[in-house]
């Protein structure tokens, strides 16, 4: 099947400014990446060609930063690569380059006079490796030679550099293999070329500017390590290939084992490239095929092919989790089963889906799921009152989509049932069944949990609108569950609870004067203000409000929340609104819900149009036309190329930013286009949803 491409011309490289804010990303689905701007130029601490996971998915560190490459045809030396320091770019003339396509691999175009030079990288699956193919015409009449200079770090990629401070390392070399072994933290860079000879000339490159970090206020200084440089040469009028290969390990043992996987020829290399867009057409067509009536266009087969992206293994070969967003997030567990649906049911990996939401169920305590596991070594945290009722209703999707109730019985019915019964009698950070039959809970457990300096931005304890929305949908599941399982007396029990929570829940949050519900309601007063939140009480399968209370929130949230590229997290309107997402991280995070814009609020938003006004089909054409068409078809070419940026400026031009690719962003929009917008519905949805009766 062919693959979607992305092409940069040479006058769209030239538009500095344009070309400098598009990123691409490859990933190894170990929680690795390669990642730098259409410019080749690092703009982040998080860019660098090697960036290992050293305990998949965890403990990522950059290991390779760039191979900067330059020519030498006679007296004249050409540098194709740029590098950027606070005095500006250097060299300042990088016009040489003259395409950047990707497809799915980025692969960068150099002309210097009569020589071109192709340079594709790519990443061997499940590997801490990448390989970078060279292709070299010569059509001049001098020989000419070409130099890569490797540039080295060895950091936890939240980090930067010091060169003062570095830890000891050793350098080793033996024919056209460098070997690089680092003391703190204990690993091991092996690098290879395929052809030509290896210089040691080691230097130090001091003060590399991330600009991106600069305006985060984060640290953007990083000193990088040039250990030497691999050199190979190509007569007149010839042509040459050849490829370096890196490996990063903990074990320089391990990282030798896997460098001897890997071919050591460039035939061998090419092929294995071949393999891996051979993986990614195959996994274009298992979903096509599954899909016949869904037509192909290249927007949507990057949203798929992005899909994959997240989808990463652990130092167990069954285990599965999600990256929640590249380049610093991890395994969140909120952020999983909310994107679930739509990274791994809509494209049929079952099994994944599967293995995920066991090893959650594993790790539940205290009747909550993991909230996140840290980067670094250490416990899973267990800080959300909503993850876990997330976690509920992704089983269920699950379950319209396998019909797989003997899994879910066998393996997690008697966790589900601790659930309920641990949030009825309490649980950890104030989380407990009220008299009322709500779930209260205290501050900063809800996904609008942004802190500065300790203090949450907007604690939202007491009771939540979307807490109050899962927790009567996961009652509501709960009772369908029992009912097949053959347990009477528990479904009877979870429908009564769910009966009382949804009287309250009409009573204390809806907001008469405004035609909409609070965003929280505490043991004092009700927090007013217009906030996405409600949406999530029309877009569950399991609703407390009648229709004419449903319409009159999405008309109150679709005029005061919705921009092109997602909801607004607070009305324009409001005193707090925050409207630009920028500046140090404190400031940043008093915009992350003070009316910064979310693009996977517009997967709900639209199940929500249309479950309420009706799935006609003019219906769904307003629906994809108005929420989902200018995040797809416009975003997936801008910032992060071939995937969806995590959250956006509040005013236009609604600059993307955050993260260059979110799990929840490309999976929600793209289950509400699969099952909302095509109608193209789980294949055991109405036998599962008659089970509830």
């Amino acid at each position: 099947m062919r693959l979607p491409s992305i092409i940069l011309d040479r006058a769209a490289l030239s538009n500095f400014r344009s070309a400098i804010q598009k990123e691409w990303l490859i990933t190894n689905g170990l929680g690795g990446y390669a990642s730098s701007t259409a410019l080749g130029i690092n703009t982040r601490k998080y860019h660098g060609l090697l960036v290992a996971a050293m305990h998949p998915p965890r403990d990522r560190r950059v290991f390779l930063e760039k191979l900067d490459e330059e020519i030498v045809s006679g007296s004249a030396v050409h540098q194709l690569a740029a590098n950027e320091f606070q005095n500006g770019i250097f060299p300042q003339r990088f016009g040489i380059l003259e395409e950047l396509s990707i497809s799915p691999f980025p692969r960068y175009v150099y002309k210097a006079n009569d020589t071109t030079v192709q340079k594709t990288v790519f990443m061997p699956h499940e590997r801490n490796c990448v390989v970078a193919l060279y292709n070299i015409s010569n059509e001049g009449s001098l020989d000419v030679k070409m130099c890569i200079f490797p540039t080295v770090n060895w950091r936890p990629f939240h980090s930067v550099t010091d060169r003062k401070k570095t830890s000891e390392f050793r350098q080793e070399q033996e024919d056209r293999t460098v070997k690089i072994s680092f003391q703190t933290p204990h690993s091991t860079l092996l690098m290879k070329s395929t052809d030509g000879r290896y210089f040691v000339e080691e230097k130090w490159i001091e003060s590399v500017y991330f600009r991106e970090e600069a305006y985060r206020g984060e640290s953007c200084f990083d000193d990088w390590y040039s250990p030497g440089y691999f050199e190979t040469s190509v007569e007149a009028c010839r042509k040459a290939d050849f490829a370096i290969v890196a490996v990063a390990e903990e074990e320089g043992d391990f990282a030798a084992r896997v460098l001897k996987e890997v071919p050591s020829t460039v035939q061998g290399l090419r092929a294995l490239h071949e393999e891996e867009v051979k993986r990614h057409q195959d996994f274009l067509t298992r979903f096509y095929d599954s899909h016949e009536d869904i037509p192909s266009s290249d927007w949507l087969d990057w949203l798929v092919l992005a899909s994959d992206t997240f989808i990463v293994k652990g130092l167990n070969s069954s285990e599965r989790s999600v990256v929640a967003g590249y380049h610093w997030f991890g395994a969140w567990g909120r952020d999983t089963f909310v994107s679930l649906p739509g990274l791994l049911l809509v494209t049929g990996r079952f099994e994944a889906a599967r293995a995920i939401i066991l090893s959650f169920a594993r790790c539940c305590e205290k009747g909550l799921i993991p909230n996140f596991f840290p980067d670094e070594a250490g416990l899973p945290v267990h800080n959300a009152v909503d993850a876990t009722l997330w976690y509920i209703n992704a089983v269920l999707q699950y379950l319209k989509y396998t019909g797989d109730f003997k899994f879910v019985e066998e393996q997690l019915w008697e966790t589900f049932k601790a659930i309920i019964e641990c949030h009825v009698k309490g649980t950890s950070f104030s989380i407990h069944v009220d008299t009322d039959g709500l779930l209260s809970h205290g501050p900063q457990l809800t996904w609008v949990d942004a802190a500065v300096y300790g203090e949450p931005v907007l604690p939202r304890a007491g009771k939540a609108v979307e807490v109050q929305a899962l927790w009567y949908n996961a009652l509501k599941i709960m009772e369908l569950l029992a009912n097949r399982f053959g347990e009477t007396d528990e479904a009877e029990k979870c429908a009564q609870m769910a009966q009382k929570a949804s009287r309250s829940f009409v009573d204390k949050f809806w907001n008469c004067e405004e035609g909409c519900l609070y965003d929280v309601v505490g043991d004092f007063e009700c927090d007013g203000s217009l906030r996405p939140n409600q949406i999530f009480a029309l877009a569950l399968d399991f609703v407390m409000l009648n229709n004419d209370m449903n319409e009159r929130v999405l008309d109150v949230v679709q005029r005061g929340l919705l921009t092109p590229f997602g909801l607004r997290t607070l009305s324009r309107n409001d005193p707090y609104y925050i409207s630009v997402y920028s500046g140090d991280r404190a400031s940043r995070d008093r915009a992350y819900h003070n009316g910064t814009v979310w693009s996977w609020l517009l997967g709900p938003l639209t199940t929500a149009f249309l479950k309420t006004k009706g799935d006609t089909g003019l219906r769904r054409e307003y629906a994809f036309q108005t929420f989902l068409k200018p995040l797809l078809t416009q975003q997936i070419y801008e910032a992060g190329l071939g995937t969806l940026s995590e959250i956006f400026d509040g005013e236009p031009p609604h600059t993307p930013r955050g993260c260059i690719a979110q799990a929840w962003s490309v999976g929600e929009p793209f289950r509400a286009y699969v099952e909302d917008i095509l109608q193209i519905r789980p294949r055991f949805e109405r036998k599962v949803l008659q089970s509830s009766g």
